[in-house]
């Protein structure tokens, strides 16, 4: 019988905490759920504990060659290999919220014509700082994701998401298969925040649902001053990718229109 949600899980030397990522899959209820969990170490450092876990839901694949550290190519390996209604690319580190796919997927069975549906975060870690942090942020993607929702609108989410910090992450979204091969999967290109500009090409070209109810916990980090200043350089070089892409398939004016918006209204809202 085909699933319901095809699960596509890249990990890199972290066996314990891919196995607690698959298991959160696993356990959802109400859905039909397949999962493919791809090595991207040397080693197969994933192969031993995900084997153990017993589950013919679960297919292990050790990738030839490492990426060294480029996530959008590992899941591009992945999503053509599903045979689910949907796709959702989970972290290895993050932990699906019970109920979560039942949700999204009855979401996007509401809503036909929409192509993505996402839903809260829920951050959790043991760094105090960070933690009150990462929950003061995703509360306040979750107030501007409800404000899209009731706007009804693609283009007040997608400025959202080009101009300001993002409103959803990689791991709290669920899309139709069938959007991939248009989309043409994750732009290896892009040195960081690859989920963003994916998510922002689809929702531009098919809508989005938002959902507001906890889908993904998230796992945060210590805070390191080195690796923030160097992801804070990659993010700029990946915007600026992303938004020239933008201009280039949706047209200039409606990037500038979007861009005005988002340092007029937006910015008070």
């Amino acid at each position: 019988m085909t699933p319901d949600v095809s699960v596509v899980v890249p990990t890199f030397r972290r066996p314990a905490l891919v196995v607690e990522a698959v298991k959160s899959a696993l356990s959802q209820d109400g859905v039909r759920v397949e999962v493919q969990v791809l090595d991207d170490s040397p080693e197969g450092s994933a192969r031993e504990p995900v084997q153990a876990l017993g589950d013919a839901r679960v297919r292990y694949v050790q990738r030839d060659v490492p990426t060294g550290g480029n996530p959008a190519t590992v899941r591009n390996e992945g999503w053509p290999r599903a045979t689910g209604r949907y796709l959702h690319f989970l972290d290895d580190d993050d932990r699906v919220a019970p109920g979560a796919y039942q949700a999204l997927v009855h979401a996007l069975g509401a809503h036909p014509a929409r192509g993505v549906a996402f839903g809260r975060v829920a951050p959790f870690g043991d760094d105090a700082q960070v933690l009150a942090q990462q929950t003061a942020y995703f509360e306040d993607a979750a107030r501007r994701a409800r404000i899209a929702e009731r706007l009804g609108s693609r283009r007040w989410l997608v400025a959202n998401m080009l101009f300001r910090p993002t409103v959803l992450v990689n791991s709290a979204c669920l899309i139709r298969r069938e959007l991939l091969p248009v989309l043409h999967g994750y732009d290896t290109r892009l040195p960081l925040v690859e989920d963003v500009d994916f998510y922002l090409r689809a929702i531009r070209r098919a809508g989005a649902v938002f959902l507001d109810r906890v889908v993904l916990e998230y796992r945060t980090g210590a805070p390191s001053l080195m690796h923030n200043e160097r992801d804070a350089t990659k993010a700029v070089s990946a915007y600026r990718l992303i938004h020239e892409r933008y201009r280039r398939e949706w047209g200039a004016l409606e990037f500038t229109a979007l861009r005005l918006a988002t340092r007029t209204v937006l910015r008070w809202l």
